[in-house]
């Protein structure tokens, strides 16, 4: 298993390596000016066609514009945007905030992009069940230039990734970490979490794309009004802070940030890459996911959908991961002193390997046996960060006498001498964003992060179940779709087993197959993507000139908000 570990990690990293990430970048920059701007458009005609003015019930679709945004939203608003953000600045410094900015701004022409394409190729048969997605981009096209068995390939070989992520990073993966933390919070059980999980998405997932839409345009708007509102509350206790986070924000994004703390320190280029990475992960622009979303919208104008699309990356990226990322940094929980000081300090000693800190004691008994605890010390150069500072982790053992931690070995040729007076619990991910809402208010992050991860864990679900559901369509036609639910919810449970002991595996699968989407979409994006451009301004073109408009007034909001606009 440790061998397949090592693989799994690999193949992942050669998937999501810088270069892949600048390619990303570099995408966003050339649709960005091809369509001029086009971000402009999304936040100012985008607000209009969610809000029904232009939806029409005679149009193709299943779904109006608000219920697809809100589909596609769920997939990408979740864990990442708790854990995500948290995990960019620790390893980044405040920095990585910037450049979650500029990716999120360079993916919303991504997504119009991939969306337009979609939609331009979206099959169309049952118009009340369109299907779509970058399989039927590629097939369509290349059919269409005398291609049709290699089109045919590469969308086989995107609906298998698809599969494996829709498997694994869009429920078990999910599953896994609910169960978890209601067992490691409430004492739940995590295969009862497990089954209750499987109950609430097969319900959901059973009645198809409408109601995934109409649940999504519930649930999206609730758990981010319900995060957003406990943030508020945290960023009005330190607001005399935020004008000095977001200065250095923006200045870590271009100088070093020096060490303090639980912070080793970091470069621009480490705040560069970290901010990249998550922002690409926690938006998925460029993977061609929510293209087969949006594919469900009620519409006759295919770039209308891609406007739509392109408000994605901005609420999850410039909105939400921005929220997350000024409570971490005003609370100052990123960079706290240790939280547990030690008097006497273990000290090194040089073994075969490097060198290794003896089993430590710890004073007090608020202690789990295997918690997890982090030494800063300092030594050489650390290449990651241009500085002397370096994490040592450990492990809390419980024993007849107390607790003590061991650490793991530290390899380098100069002594490793710990910084602060003491150790740090370790708050990875995002038990460091609840401890960020619980250093203002106890309790708020444990209840937080609680309802927080069930809400976006469910959202995220039934929306990857769709996706899948539309990658075996593909594959095999609507009889295979019964039997891939009733497997999907079946995996939920299996999650919930204990049978996996870590997230590192399910993370990693997860990490090939959204990595193998974007080397297939990007590329299609590339080769096909001045025909969403053509569409695109030819769009812009009738709407500027007044050739198109609104016909009728915007639909009733509870009529908006369960679909009831576009049902005929």
């Amino acid at each position: 298993m440790g061998e397949f570990s090592e693989v799994l990690a690999t193949l992942n990293g050669i998937l999501w390596h810088q270069y892949v990430l600048y390619a990303i970048v570099g995408t966003g920059v050339l649709f960005t000016f091809w369509s001029g701007f086009s971000q402009y458009r999304a936040l100012t005609h985008g607000p209009k066609v969610i809000r029904g003015v232009y939806d029409d019930p005679n149009d193709p679709g299943a779904i109006n514009h608000f219920q697809a945004l809100s589909a596609a939203l769920s997939a990408t608003v979740g864990l990442g945007n708790i854990g995500g953000v948290a995990l960019a600045i620790a390893l980044g410094g405040p920095g990585a905030v910037f450049w979650m900015w500029v990716i999120g701004f360079l993916g919303m022409s991504i997504k119009l992009t991939e969306v337009t394409l979609s939609m331009l190729y979206r099959n169309t048969d049952d118009p009340d069940n369109p299907h779509g997605g970058p399989m039927w981009v590629v097939a369509k096209a290349l059919e269409r230039r005398g291609m049709p068995r290699l089109g045919r390939t590469i969308g086989i070989i995107f609906c298998l990734t698809l599969l494996v992520s829709t498997a694994t990073g869009g429920n078990m993966f999910q599953a896994w970490n609910v169960g978890e933390l209601t067992e490691e919070y409430f004492s739940v059980p995590s295969w009862i979490t497990g089954i209750v999980l499987a109950i609430i998405v097969g319900t959901v997932i059973i009645g198809g794309i409408k109601r995934i839409g109409k649940v999504a345009a519930t649930l999206v708007p609730l758990m981010v009004v319900l995060y957003l509102i406990a943030g508020s509350y945290v960023l009005a206790v330190n607001i005399g802070d935020l004008p000095g986070m977001f200065a250095l924000i923006v200045k870590s994004a271009f100088l070093p940030t020096e060490a303090g703390g639980a912070f080793i320190g970091g470069t621009a280029a480490s705040a560069f890459l970290f901010g990249l990475k998550r922002a690409a992960f926690s938006n998925e622009a460029g993977q061609g996911s929510s293209p087969i979303a949006h594919s469900a919208a009620k519409t006759d104008e295919p770039v209308r959908e891609g406007i739509v699309a392109g408000l994605e990356p901005f609420i999850d990226t410039v909105v939400v991961c921005t929220f997350t990322a000024l409570i971490i940094l005003s609370t100052g929980i990123w960079n706290r002193a240790p939280d547990v000081m030690l008097d006497p300090l273990p000290e090194a000693v040089q073994t075969q390997d490097g060198w290794l800190f003896s089993e430590t004691p710890l004073p007090g008994y608020d202690w789990v046996d295997g918690d997890k605890t982090t030494l800063v010390v300092e030594a050489n150069e650390n290449p990651e960060t241009g500085l002397v500072f370096h994490r040592i982790e450990g492990v809390v053992h419980a024993g007849a006498d107390g607790f003590s931690t061991t650490w793991d070995g530290f390899a380098g040729p100069v002594a490793p001498t710990i910084v602060g007076g003491g150790l740090y619990r370790s708050y990875i991910g995002a038990t460091l964003t609840a401890k960020a809402f619980d250093s203002v208010a106890p309790g708020l992050g444990k209840w937080l992060v609680s309802i927080a991860a069930w809400l976006f864990a469910i959202s995220t679900m039934i929306s990857w179940s769709y996706y899948g559901e539309q990658g075996m369509v593909f594959l095999a036609g609507e009889k295979s779709v019964l039997g891939y639910k009733l497997v999907y919810c079946l995996l939920i449970i299996v999650a919930t087993l204990g049978l996996v002991q870590t997230d590192t595996d399910l993370d990693n699968v997860t990490g090939i197959g959204t990595g193998v989407m974007l080397f297939a979409n990007i590329p299609i994006c590339w080769f096909f993507g001045y025909q969403a451009m053509r569409a695109y301004r030819e769009y812009i073109s009738r709407l500027a000139t007044g050739r198109m408009g609104p016909d009728h007034p915007p639909p009733d909001l509870d009529d908006l908000l369960s679909g009831r606009d576009v049902e005929k």
